[in-house]
């Protein structure tokens, strides 16, 4: 069967190599800037062959020698007619027509921080670095402050770790990979966004629904994919100082050099720690954990454009050191003793990765990537007299390949993928360890017409040695009723195993007993989860008062067929059990992205949870889920043509009520109170090489005042630090500078 795909997808790619294809670049040029423009029409003149540029402004389409006028035509753009008269790339830039008064609304909206295509299938959100720069942006888990579509939450009352939620469902139901590689899963699930510095990203795509069939069959919600900066392309030298009211000092460095016209390597160095002792509510715990990291990655880059060749070759390195607990607790006199509750986490990383692309010179359309990691997670935790080490060793392989089906309205890719994990546990002196591997091949179908319909469609079989063979469908469709309209579909089904430890530590931050009801199955003795998503989405671009904007309303279902329940619906115990009934995940947002005058943007959003799941004592909202949450965001910025100004940004987040479960604090049937917290950040460019910034979060100094249940007697069966549903720190000042020379 496998030789039979193989010998198909090579003679499908051999009948469609004499087809030869036009590919090109369309890009506009404002205040010295060079902009791609996605969604202009390229067709041949006369004929009904056309194509849709994509987010970066390319396209590919069909060369006809029996017509060679090329016809591109953009909204707010002079529409121009290219001689083509070889297959010779097309890099072309367009004027805008003068004469239409939405040229430059047009173009403003382009160079949105965030940006949502009206023309892809999927349901993706592009997020660039100049939207990460609008906040205290010091890791990947503090990215998404001023991102509507992901809610940020404390997980406990400890470590200060801030946790992410998507259509109502936190990471690990999540696919979240770097650079399409799957990066934070297994054992950095819970702390693995803190270890991905702020200024090494350079983009963001957050896609909402069940992803591409290519990257596995662990996404459930959605998909999170980083890109790295690039050495070719990153700054020659750039340097980020970070200091805040709350002890965080950070520091970053780049180092790009380009060692010839095709080799780039990158050195990146970041550091960070707290070493403030805070108590503000007098409870005799650390509001802040106290933190030592080091981070380093060397990437190299090749690239032979004229060949056609691209690859990266990327080494990271980390040392990750957390204490937290009782204000006078002192590691070398108290561990492992009752005299002062304290906890201790220390976590050593290695990360290794290769990416090799290749483009067919003579046939743009077709290409094969192949990829490869690795890394090692050794993290060794205690928390008072509870214990947690893990380690945990992966390696992910993935062979792809890309052509047409026909002509360019008809593209797919397929390609292998090899994925293996080794997990050793120690929970409370109990040993856990097991073998994950798993082989799959996938296959996806890509229909593009000129702008009206996009249709990918993707299956993929796996092979898994504890969750068997099993198929994965996935569906995505966008269609376009009138202008500027985008009417999305997806559905999806994904399934993952459920690291029921190393997902949930915050069991560790309790004296709740532990309690697996084990029904044979293969990992825990629990059976993995497995659940569908389907969802929809429109948009819709306006006009008001000569400026653009935009509302969006998506709903989005994710029902459970097979789900690890985790119980803390009793006092004193944290049960896992199989699911017995039904759990869902219902997800409902609509937001509005206006721009009232020239450089100044706003963004509002309300979303509504309803996010329920069988217990043994029935259906409930899940607890510390908020049913409805608003966001709103301003941003106005001003610049001289040197590049010289402000940018000024302010948030606000509203957080609902959330369930609390029964517990010696709060009693049975708690609910929060609702609350909300603004952020704000001013920024000084003195040029476009250097800026300092200044700003603050939770401003109305918001907090849970006594976040730690029975924190007069830690080491008793009341105590309780993970029930957090608001900030414990209370207001964070901050400041910084950020100094670059100027970009290759």
């Amino acid at each position: 069967m496998k030789f039979l795909h193989t010998f198909l997808v090579l003679l499908i790619s051999c009948s469609l190599s004499a087809q030869t294809v036009v590919d090109g670049l369309i890009l506009t040029q404002q205040n010295n800037e060079t902009i791609p423009l996605e969604g202009v029409s390229i067709f041949w003149l006369g004929t009904n062959i056309g194509r849709v540029t994509n987010q970066e402004g390319g396209f590919q389409i069909e060369y006809t020698p029996s017509t060679t006028q090329l016809v591109i035509k953009y909204l707010g753009f002079t529409t121009d007619t290219l001689t083509v008269n070889s297959t010779k790339k097309i890099i072309h830039f367009m004027k805008e027509d003068l004469g239409d008064q939405l040229d430059e609304v047009e173009v403003s909206q382009r160079r949105k921080a965030i940006q949502k295509s009206y023309f892809a299938a999927q349901n993706v959100m592009q997020v660039n670095s100049a939207e990460l720069l609008k906040a205290a942006c010091c890791n990947l888990s503090e990215s998404f402050e001023t991102n509507p579509s992901i809610d940020v939450n404390f997980s406990d009352a400890l470590t200060g770790t801030k946790q992410i939620k998507m259509l109502g469902l936190s990471s690990p139901y999540l696919l979240i990979t770097e650079e399409n590689i799957p990066s934070v899963r297994g054992a950095s699930q819970v702390y693995g966004l803190t270890y991905t510095p702020g200024t090494w990203i350079e983009s963001i795509q957050i896609t909402k629904g069940a992803g591409s069939v290519t990257n596995g069959f662990e996404s459930i919600a959605g998909q999170i994919n980083t890109e790295l900066q690039k050495p070719f392309m990153d700054a020659p030298l750039f340097l980020n100082l970070f200091t805040s009211i709350n002890g965080r000092q950070e520091a970053n460095l780049h180092w790009n050099t380009r060692l010839s016209d095709k080799w780039s390597t990158g050195l990146y160095v970041h550091g960070n720690q707290r070493n403030l002792e805070s108590d503000r509510n007098s409870d005799g715990f650390l509001d802040m954990p106290l933190t030592k990291q080091v981070n380093f990655l060397n990437r190299w880059q090749y690239t032979d454009a004229e060949k056609g060749w691209v690859s990266f070759i990327s080494l990271r390195i980390l040392d990750d050191n957390k204490q937290t607990g009782s204000i006078d607790f002192d590691p070398v006199e108290d561990k492992n003793t009752t005299r002062v509750w304290g906890s201790q986490i220390d976590t050593k990383r290695v990360d290794a990765s290769l990416k090799i692309g290749y483009v067919f010179p003579l046939i743009s359309y077709q290409s094969f990537g192949f990829q490869a990691a690795y890394n090692s997670h050794d993290q060794n935790a205690y928390f008072g007299l509870r214990q947690y080490d893990i380690k945990h060793q992966s390696f992910f392989s993935n062979l792809l390949f890309n052509s047409i089906l026909g002509n360019t309205n008809n593209t797919f890719k397929t390609g292998i993928n090899f994925t293996m994990d080794s997990y050793e546990e120690v929970v409370d002196a109990t040993l856990y360890s097991r073998n994950d591997r798993s082989i799959g091949t996938f296959f996806e179908y890509t229909y593009d017409s000129l702008d009206k319909l996009n249709l990918v469609a993707g299956i993929r079989v796996d092979h898994h040695n504890n969750l068997g063979t099993f198929v994965t469908p996935r569906l995505h469709v966008r269609y376009t009723p009138w202008e500027r309209s985008a009417l999305r579909f997806s559905a999806g089904q994904g399934r993952k195993v459920a690291n029921i430890f190393t997902e949930n530590q915050t069991l560790f931050a309790t004296n709740r007993t532990l309690d697996i009801r084990t029904n044979g199955g293969p990992i825990y003795g629990l059976r993995p989860e497995r659940a569908w998503n389907y969802g929809a989405s429109f948009r819709q671009g306006f006009s008001l008062f000569s400026q653009q904007g935009d509302i969006t309303l998506d709903y989005y279902r994710t029902e459970f067929m097979d789900q690890v329940v985790v119980d803390w619906e009793s006092t004193g115990f944290i049960r896992f059990y199989n699911l017995d009934g039904k759990s869902m995940a219902n997800s409902l947002q609509l937001e509005v992205d206006y721009s009232p005058f020239t450089n100044a943007a706003l963004r509002f959003a309300y979303k509504n949870y309803q996010v329920k799941t069988t217990y043994l004592d029935g259906l409930k909202q899940r607890p510390l889920q908020p049913e409805h949450r608003f966001f709103a965001n301003a941003e106005y910025n001003i610049e001289d043509d040197q590049g010289k100004g402000w940018r000024t940004d302010l948030t606000y987040h509203f957080v609902g009520t959330q369930r609390i479960p029964v517990n010696p604090r709060d009693g049975a049937n708690f609910s929060s109170d609702a609350y909300g917290l603004w952020n704000a950040q001013i920024t000084r460019v003195f040029s476009p090489q250097f800026e300092v910034y200044f700003g603050g979060e939770n401003l109305t100094n918001q907090r849970q005042l006594n976040p730690v249940i029975g924190a007069d007697d830690p080491f008793g069966t009341n105590f309780d630090a993970s029930l957090v549903y608001a900030p414990v720190f209370g207001r964070m000042l901050y400041a910084g500078l950020r100094f670059n020379l100027e970009k290759k």
